[in-house]
């Protein structure tokens, strides 16, 4: 079966995105455009992983834990999971490997913490809009290593992305898929760089307001999909199923 997936969407954690990206608000847009899975992909933390998970599952729609990951070399990376535990280790390498850097809000924004109710518990004191320590080969490794994919971000884009900064795909990556942007031309980015022929796009909305999150237009194969069971598993698998290296 085929499913609509937004898989690259900002909480308010991350310092640029709107206040009003509650884990609430996000699933409920979610909803409201007929999404089945979502992924909640704040920088470099997984704060309101659980709270975005509980209301999915009220909702009916598929929360895959996941982060943004900005490497060493300053591309950016989406790092799905098969449950929010291992994104927690994940998260606390990524925060070890980190320069220990206070954030500025009234420059880079708030970096809200907010529970299941949609209630404000807290704000993240450390910048998370920086780079780690982890590079891009080390984290496709790491992020394996706990049952999770890599899906490079916004490769159409000329400043984050790994296109923009290596100028191609590296042999040794082990690429399944590509994330593009919402209004990508994807037909002109693959006669820009001609390597990418065959690799899947994973079309994303990089979501940092409520509005910007995906009308159903990315459809994603997926085999025995259960919301409130196999959900998380099957969308892993199709990303992984699709590797074209």
């Amino acid at each position: 079966m085929r499913i609509p997936v937004d898989l690259h969407i900002h909480s308010a954690l991350s310092p640029c995105a709107d206040d009003d990206c509650t884990p609430g608000n996000l699933v409920a847009m979610a909803a409201l455009k007929g999404l089945a899975a979502i992924a909640v992909t704040d920088h470099q933390s997984c704060g309101n992983l659980r709270a975005v998970e509980s209301r999915a599952k009220a909702a009916g729609i598929v929360a895959v834990p996941g982060m943004e990951l900005e490497t060493s070399e300053e591309i950016h990376l989406v790092c799905l999971f098969p449950s929010i535990d291992a994104a927690l280790v994940f998260e606390k390498e990524v925060r070890a490997s980190m320069p220990d850097l206070l954030n500025r809000p009234e420059i880079f924004g708030r970096q809200l913490l907010i529970d299941e109710e949609d209630d404000l518990v807290g704000e993240e004191p450390r910048l998370l809009h920086v780079a780690s320590g982890i590079g891009v080969a080390e984290a496709f490794r790491r992020v394996d290593a706990l049952g999770g994919v890599v899906v490079p971000a916004h490769v159409d884009r000329d400043s984050y992305s790994l296109l923009s900064t290596l100028g191609s795909i590296p042999a040794e990556l082990p690429v399944g898929w590509l994330e593009v942007s919402a209004l990508c031309d994807a037909d002109a980015l693959v006669a820009r760089h001609p390597g990418l022929d065959g690799i899947p796009l994973l079309r994303s909305s990089d979501a940092h307001r409520l509005g910007e999150i995906l009308e159903p237009c990315m459809m994603l194969d997926v085999d025995g999909f259960e919301p409130g069971k196999t959900g998380i598993f099957t969308v892993l698998r199709a990303l992984r199923a699709k590797k074209a290296r």
